[in-house]
């Protein structure tokens, strides 16, 4: 039968007496609820009580279901130190924390590490060397699930015991012990925790002890274990390409990395295109040259999309460790084939990093043969390539100059600004905003504006609202006067020359749209006046009541007697006079709010 949970109020002994009955209880909601209120019942209990009751009691009732292991984990973090009498308190969460690290599900485990991670960072070194480490060395001589856990708390230990040689002979011997577990999962957590010991273990310690177990893992029978291994490489380069360990990188990191490079397995070979070059950053300028520009090269032309996606994404790092004329021969012909991959993944990470080539092989190059591959991903049908390109234009004009970029650029963009498809069309005029900032008002004003007025009347609806959030963008950008002449007065001429109401609505919503950015005598002068024509001259009610609909939010903007004497006007005119009865509605609306309190 369900037990009902107590409702006494914390205080005396109900706190414990309540957390058990709804710890106990068949409902595993009411479980849940008892655990993440156990910093509440802790502070009701007190420091002393929490230790002495509260912990134990927890640590004989671990047999639950893992949603509440996971809570409770949680829960013991660092910030519990707080109701147990701070961190010389701490051996009293330890022994919980030990026996949910060993638990069978992966999340509860991590989660507990992570706690105990916590609770180990804040501990007094003296009883960290007493207390902690201990606990570190108990999960070790358990079973693999509790020893996948001990793993990723040896950095911890490491890095505070940096003046205890026993202790850090003691790690360096756990980590030698895991990293030849019979237990593959085991020695893939060893993997993991390399890339964070390196780090903190000294360079000469780390080529002596250490060095020679992560060449074993490198070539585990175990996928997993060598997948993991890879993302050591570039922090281990990094850490022994210094001092006297330089040639290390060359003779034994170096031919790692490429054995990966090489491994039958794409994901391994994935994570060797991120690694190559942090690696190629500490080997011989005669090391990258040799082996790890072919090895590289031969990653961008991987038979699997995700290793070709992951090692374009690398071009102009890898290119910055190359010669000039490496770049131009190698790099630069493999980009033009990248920028034509059948995945989309691909040219995306192309095109987020391929305008950094310019500042390495110069005007020339660039002009010639890395502005038509700008321009190939600039026609991508994938928007994220468009904004890859459009977002780092500035970089391509700096080399080559605007005016020779904007020759080229501006046939692709008006050949997608007039593309069949709407969705086309209107990822151009996202990326409007972005590329007038990149190449600067001159551009805007001869290259683009054109375009984007004639947007105003497309015939599609989202193509013309999107064409108004850009022009409200742009003149946020370049300011009021700038709007004023190029956008406003052209707007006047659509609200009032337009053979399609349509479009004159379109206009009117536009001016609306820009009344926020304009100075108060462009709006009293110009939008205003336009308004009340629309409002009252249009043949067309839609027109009429969209302008009246528009009062309320371009008065704000206007001077005190421009709405007392011409708003306010028009508006009462339109609601007693108008011969439509949707335009009185609206008029009617629109005078209501705008009415002075």
């Amino acid at each position: 039968m369900m037990v009902e949970p107590t409702k006494a109020p914390l205080g005396g002994d109900l706190p414990i007496a309540v957390l058990i009955a709804e710890l106990k209880n068949e409902d595993v909601t009411l479980r849940l609820n008892s655990v993440e209120r156990l910093q509440s019942i802790a502070l009701a209990l007190g420091e002393e009580r929490t230790r002495l009751e509260l912990l134990p009691f927890l640590m004989e009732n671990q047999e639950d279901d893992d949603v509440i292991l996971l809570a409770l984990a949680g829960k013991l973090n660092g910030s519990f130190l707080n109701v147990v009498g701070g961190p010389r308190h701490a051996q009293c969460m330890l022994p919980i924390l030990e026996t949910l690290a060993a638990v069978d599900e992966t999340v509860v485990r991590a989660k507990a590490t992570e706690s105990m991670a916590e609770v180990g960072e804040v501990m007094a070194t003296d009883d960290f060397r007493s207390q902690f480490v201990p606990v570190v060395g108990s999960l070790i001589r358990q079973e693999w699930t509790a020893r996948v856990s001990a793993t990723g708390l040896l950095t911890l230990v490491y890095e505070k015991s940096k003046k205890d040689e026993e202790v850090k002979k003691l790690v360096r011997g756990w980590f030698l012990d895991l990293s030849k577990d019979e237990t593959p999962m085991v020695r893939r957590a060893a993997a993991q925790a390399f890339s964070k010991l390196v780090t903190v273990i000294e360079p000469v310690v780390m080529q002596r002890d250490l060095l020679p177990v992560f060449q074993e893992l490198t070539v585990d029978d175990q996928d997993s274990v060598r997948l993991i291994s890879v993302e050591s490489c570039g922090a281990l380069a990094k850490v022994l390409g210094k001092g006297r360990q330089a040639n290390v990188v060359n003779d034994v990191i170096v031919p790692i990395v490429l054995r990966f490079a090489d491994d039958q397995s794409w994901r391994v070979r994935h994570q060797a295109a991120l690694q190559l070059a942090d690696v190629a950053g500490s080997a011989k300028q005669e090391v990258v040259e040799s082996m790890l520009l072919p090895s590289f090269v031969s990653l961008l032309q991987d038979s699997e999309g995700e290793v070709r996606a992951v090692a374009a994404s690398c071009v102009s790092k890898f290119a910055k460790l190359a010669r000039k004329e490496d770049v131009t021969a190698t790099l630069v012909p493999i980009c033009q084939d990248l920028a034509n991959d059948a995945s989309q993944y691909v040219r995306i990470s192309l095109a987020g990093v391929v305008t950094e080539l310019c500042p390495m092989v110069g005007k020339d190059v660039t002009s010639k043969e890395l502005l038509p591959i700008f321009l190939e991903l600039l026609k991508d049908e994938n928007s994220e390539t468009r904004l890859g390109i459009i977002g780092k234009l500035d970089s391509v004009g700096q080399v080559i100059g605007v005016d020779v970029l904007s020759i080229n650029l501006m046939p692709a963009i008006e050949e997608l600004a007039k593309d069949e498809h709407w969705r086309v069309r209107m990822a151009i005029i996202s990326h409007v905003p972005l590329l007038a900032q990149q190449m600067g008002e001159d551009f805007l004003k001869n290259q683009l504006m054109p375009q984007c007025l004639m947007w105003l009347q497309d015939k599609v609806y989202s193509i013309r609202e999107a064409a108004i959030e850009t022009l409200e963008k742009l003149a946020g950008i370049f300011g009021s006067g700038w709007a004023k002449t190029n956008i406003v007065m052209h707007l006047l001429g659509t609200i009032v020359d337009s053979t399609n109401y349509l479009y004159r609505i379109t206009g009117i919503h536009a001016m609306t749209a820009l009344a926020g950015h304009m100075d108060q005598g462009t709006v009293n002068e110009i939008i205003i006046p336009a308004m009340v024509e629309a409002a009252t001259k249009d043949p067309v009610p839609n027109v009429r009541f969209n302008a009246s609909k528009a009062f309320v939010k371009v008065h704000t903007a206007a001077a005190g007697q421009v709405l007392e004497a011409t708003i306010r006007p028009c508006l009462e005119s339109l609601q007693q006079s108008d011969t439509d009865a949707d335009v009185r509605y609206f008029a009617g609306q629109a005078l209501a709010k705008i009415q002075c309190p």
